[in-house]
């Protein structure tokens, strides 16, 4: 039986953006989903299982830092990237101090993402009850 794709969660406004993503990903064999703001992905996060998130930082309804750590609250163990046009070093520590693994850069680091997705999410087998119940 063929092994299920790896599920990632885009959380992007662009639309542009998360196309590119899921046609980039979706060629590596990755199955992305996507979202467009702070709402929407912190919905799709808590009903079902990610293997990875990928985080920009500027929303209408928000930031992905608070979007990170909310996630974080009932997920502590799914890599978190951002990948932003926030390029600052200050932006890079708060991303991983709010909980993310790796912090890219848009559009300097694109070369670099799906050797950074493959690496954060690995040959990881999902374990059930990694997840944090919902307060």
């Amino acid at each position: 039986m063929k092994p299920a794709k790896k599920q990632i969660l885009c959380v992007d406004d662009h639309d542009d953006t998360c196309f590119m993503l899921s046609a980039l990903l979706g060629r590596a064999g990755y199955e992305v989903w996507s979202a467009s703001g702070v709402a929407e992905g912190l919905r799709l996060a808590a009903s079902r299982r990610f293997d990875l998130y990928v985080l920009d930082n500027m929303f209408a309804d928000g930031d992905g830092l608070d979007l990170c750590r909310r996630i974080r609250e009932f997920d502590g163990v799914t890599p978190i990237l951002f990948f932003t046009g926030l390029a600052q070093q200050t932006d890079r520590r708060r991303g991983l101090d709010a909980g993310a693994q790796e912090y890219l850069i848009k559009p300097n680091d694109l070369d670099r993402l799906v050797e950074t997705v493959t690496r954060l999410i690995g040959n990881r087998d999902r374990e059930p009850g990694s997840r944090l119940a919902l307060s």
